[in-house]
């Protein structure tokens, strides 16, 4: 069956790791079941509001190649997408709690409030609310409504319908949580804007979603959403809760602490392939022990996936209900194979040095090489020293521009090679390089390397030391037959005599 998901983040900030990964699984559930996916701004806590935050998230699921069905932007058939303009549905639905009796108005104010609050917490009782308003009579309600009395609307807990246990796809069954759950909870706040729990569930069952895939923190508000469905007197949808991020240290992963926030991914240069692979296993990699069929083997955590085989191999039956920690470590492994992976392409080479040209041109503004294809083979020379694109200006800076033979690396290299050595081996390579019939390529360069180094009798470390401070003034790179075809003839042989002298 095709499922329907929706993606609803409030615009509290920005796009931070475990929003995106919760995106990611309502993407890959939907794509695996040729269904669709909503996002929905769920903005009713309009305090928090914070401008260009919806921009920010659109942004950044962009950039991570996740296109929604159907939100802000792309019209379809269960707009409007955000909560604020959808208060007649929720004060619809509130008419229906009230009038049923599952809900009430409740006339206290906020200080009345928290009297009541600290008078039962000092008698020892759980309660949060002493359901005082639950006992006005309609006449008295009536009367303080006409005369303008603010109110918020509860749900009556009093009176709730029998329902089935909740069961979760990840959390499996779940034991009875109504006693963490406030007394009466609030459902209509005074300013007639609804709470996340009653938007949640109205917008959930008038948008016909079948699976609701959001995170861990959610789990104990679970049996308040079930009880609503159950006192409407609807079908509630799935539900998969997906376990906390934590960060290196065990911390919890928040928006206000660590790196985590999607676009400062970008910005350094992540490839967001990679980064969705890393966040996709956060929780996918453990294999539940079960002895039923339709379990399906977790993925390694560092397993690389491209968009499509996440989308194959994705099931809720392998995610664990574990807190899962976000290595760095790992995401630069999945990162350096992803780019390799994409240089095995002229098409995939073309895109990575697409995105490589603006880092080098911001590093080197002066340097005259940073055509496509020239990038392209400094790309390919780099291959497997680079964890990602912004690196490739500090990692190959020599392609760039020319070396700083007076740095402290290229001054320590130079000290520790005789120059006799250093003059013998420059001199003959400078001759060799020079005949026009040598065919520029990287085995013949190679060869004719192995050949000289052969010839002058040294060993290979020396030899090879002596040419890599010749042409680049570092002591770690590409191999040094990378370095000349990609340098060329001419450059090769300007640099080799320029250090001689």
């Amino acid at each position: 069956m095709a499922a329907l998901l929706r993606f609803a983040p409030s615009p509290t900030g920005a796009l931070h790791l475990g929003g995106l990964r919760t995106a990611l699984y309502n993407h890959l559930y939907a794509r695996k079941t040729a269904g669709k996916w909503i996002l929905r701004i769920e903005d009713t806590d309009r305090s928090r509001a914070v401008p260009g935050a919806v921009e920010g998230i659109q942004t950044a699921l962009d950039w991570a190649g996740l296109q929604y069905d159907y939100g802000p932007g792309r019209p379809g058939p269960h707009g409007p997408y955000f909560q604020s303009e959808r208060l007649d549905l929720y004060h619809s639905y509130t008419d229906k709690l009230l009038d049923s009796g599952h809900a009430y108005r409740c006339f206290c104010s906020a200080d009345k409030l928290a009297a009541t609050r600290e008078k039962l917490a000092r008698t020892g009782s759980n309660s949060t609310y002493d359901k005082a308003c639950l006992h006005l009579t309609e006449e008295e309600v009536a009367r303080k409504v006409r005369c303008g009395e603010k109110f918020i609307v509860r749900l009556n807990d009093g009176k709730l319908p029998a329902r089935p246990p909740g069961y979760d796809l990840v959390f499996k069954t779940l034991k009875d949580a109504h006693a963490s759950l406030p007394t009466d909870p609030v459902l209509l706040k005074s300013d007639s804007f609804p709470t996340y729990h009653l938007a949640s569930v109205v917008d959930d069952h008038e948008m016909g979603i079948t699976h609701v895939v959001r995170g861990e923190e959610w789990l104990p508000s679970l049996p308040l959403h079930l009880d609503l469905y159950a006192c409407l007197n609807l079908p509630p949808p799935q539900f998969a809760h997906l376990p906390i991020l934590l960060n290196p240290d065990g911390t919890k992963m928040s928006k206000r602490k660590g790196d985590v926030h999607v676009l400062d991914y970008k910005k350094r240069g992540w490839e967001p392939g990679a980064v969705l692979n890393w966040l996709a296993l956060a929780g996918w990699g453990v294999q539940e022990a079960s002895s039923s069929s339709s379990h399906r083997q977790a993925p390694d955590s560092t397993t690389l996936m491209s968009m499509e085989e996440m989308i194959r191999n994705f099931d809720f039956s392998v995610l664990t209900h574990r807190r899962s920690v976000l290595d760095p470590a790992k995401l630069e492994y999945i990162n350096k194979h992803h780019l390799m992976r994409l240089m095995t392409t002229p098409e995939g080479l073309r895109t990575l040095a697409e995105r490589t040209q603006p880092y080098v041109r911001e590093a080197f503004p002066q340097s005259p090489h940073v055509e496509l294809p020239y990038l392209e083979k400094v790309i390919s020379a780099l291959q497997g020293r680079t964890t990602k694109l912004s690196d490739i200006p500090s990692l190959g800076s020599f392609f760039f521009v020319e070396p700083d033979y007076s740095s402290p690396e290229a001054g320590k290299m130079r000290q520790s090679l005789p120059s006799e050595n250093y003059i013998l081996v420059v001199d003959r390579l400078v001759s060799r390089l020079r005949n026009t019939e040598l065919r520029w390529e990287t085995a013949s360069l190679s060869e004719l390397l192995h050949d000289e180094n052969a010839k002058t009798s040294l060993k290979q470390k020396e030899y090879m030391t002596i040419l890599r401070h010749a042409l680049t003034g570092m002591k770690t790179g590409p191999s040094v037959a990378d370095i000349l075809y990609v340098l060329g003839r001419e450059r090769s042989l300007a640099r080799l005599q320029a250090a001689r002298s």
